[in-house]
């Protein structure tokens, strides 16, 4: 799930004058999306206190991914990273059992814990391996637990993170 990016270079033409290049477009940063996965913003509290982010952000979500109606998830319209990892797919609402916010990166488990842990100023705890998922979680406040899972599996290179608000275990 690693993608370099190509960076444009200037290139030097006749001598007199500077021609920029084209250069695939890296892909874009989203931290808006980084904020919601991590448990640093609140898509709940927003939605609890009417905040005006939240329809400006679902403006942008709509605009921005594509959804089938049977899909729990969203797919990027364009290369698009958290924490410099290629975003796969968004869950806005939940996985599973969880109710949340999470995001599936394009990276092993072990690529992306030491980025969130360093995004969040804290390390992951209570992390486990059983049923076949690796997981790490971290209480951030009441009603918001940050979450990082796999598959129990060295040949699965994706990574979910989320913000859960109402985890069932």
């Amino acid at each position: 799930m690693t993608r370099k990016h190509v960076l444009p270079r200037l290139a030097l033409a006749c001598g007199l004058f500077l021609v920029p290049q084209i250069a695939a477009a890296a892909p874009a940063a989203e931290p808006v999306l980084e904020r919601l996965a991590l448990c640093q913003d609140s898509w709940l509290d927003w939605q609890k206190a009417a905040d005006p982010r939240l329809p400006q952000i679902a403006a942008h979500f709509r605009a921005a991914y594509t959804h089938s109606d049977n899909d729990p998830f969203a797919i990027p319209k364009a290369p698009t990273t958290i924490l410099g990892l290629r975003v796969v797919q968004v869950y806005p609402s939940s996985v599973g059992m969880g109710v949340g916010f999470s995001v599936l990166v394009d990276a092993p488990f072990d690529k992306a814990r030491p980025l969130v842990e360093r995004a969040v100023g804290k390390p992951l705890a209570h992390c486990d391996t059983s049923d076949g998922m690796k997981s790490c979680e971290l209480g951030i406040a009441e009603k918001r637990t940050l979450t990082l899972m796999t598959q129990d599996d060295p040949k699965i290179v994706q990574t979910l993170i989320g913000c859960y608000y109402y985890y069932e275990k």
